[in-house]
């Protein structure tokens, strides 16, 4: 089987793509996971990704094109593959395309933005040991302490709602027409994301059981 995983930053895709590579024995591949792999690797493709990475810029499509095509290459992926974080545009999709990916299906999962920001901005990570947190649905015994060392709860960057809105922004205007581009090869599938992991896991597993 080789899927793509499509879905909003937070709609909790990384969590979904870890119980699809366990239930179907494939490798689950992020993009930015074979970025710091290619790096370490010292592969050409990884070598030129390089001083994108560093200077905290984009990696340009043809190199990341270029690790992706490498990476479903390799032996572990002959049964198939997840593909996490890629495609993000059009352009990439099609670039896929003609690289003979064939995928067999793309699973959408569809979490509205205002629960999204709840999920992102509610986090709280202990800056000592990196324990999570959120301050609706987890919440450490002492307001602001974490449970296991006592350090001090704080809010990422990253998680800030008005960061999570402007990557939801980016996500919305270009990633998300890639629904319409696989809805037209008859590729794709839709999981609404639920309030508990385990009732989304269920309806993932469930929205693929004809896939082997």
């Amino acid at each position: 089987m080789k899927l793509i995983l499509l879905g909003a930053p937070g709609a909790g895709k990384g969590t979904q793509a870890e119980v699809i590579c366990e239930n179907k024995k494939i490798p689950a591949i992020s993009t930015g996971n074979i970025l710091r792999e290619a790096l370490k690797n010292g592969t050409e493709m990884g070598l030129k990704a390089k001083s994108y990475m560093e200077s905290g810029a984009l990696v340009p499509d043809e190199i990341l094109i270029g690790i992706i095509k490498d990476r479903i290459k390799e032996e572990d992926c002959k049964n198939g593959f997840i593909l996490d974080g890629f495609p993000r545009t059009i352009p990439q999709a099609e670039a896929l395309d003609g690289m003979g990916a064939d995928i067999d299906v793309v699973l959408d999962i569809e979490v509205a933005d205002e629960d999204i920001v709840t999920r992102m901005s509610g986090r709280r990570v202990c800056e000592k040991c990196g324990a999570s947190y959120h301050v609706l649905y987890k919440q450490p015994k002492e307001e602001g302490v974490c449970d296991s060392c006592a350090g001090a709860l704080i809010q990422r960057k990253d998680d800030h709602p008005d960061t999570v809105k402007e990557r939801l922004e980016v996500y919305h205007s270009q990633t998300e027409p890639l629904k319409e581009y696989y809805s037209k090869q008859g590729k794709l599938r839709v999981v609404h994301g639920q309030d508990k992991v385990e009732d989304t896991t269920r309806m993932v597993l469930e929205a693929l059981e004809d896939l082997s």
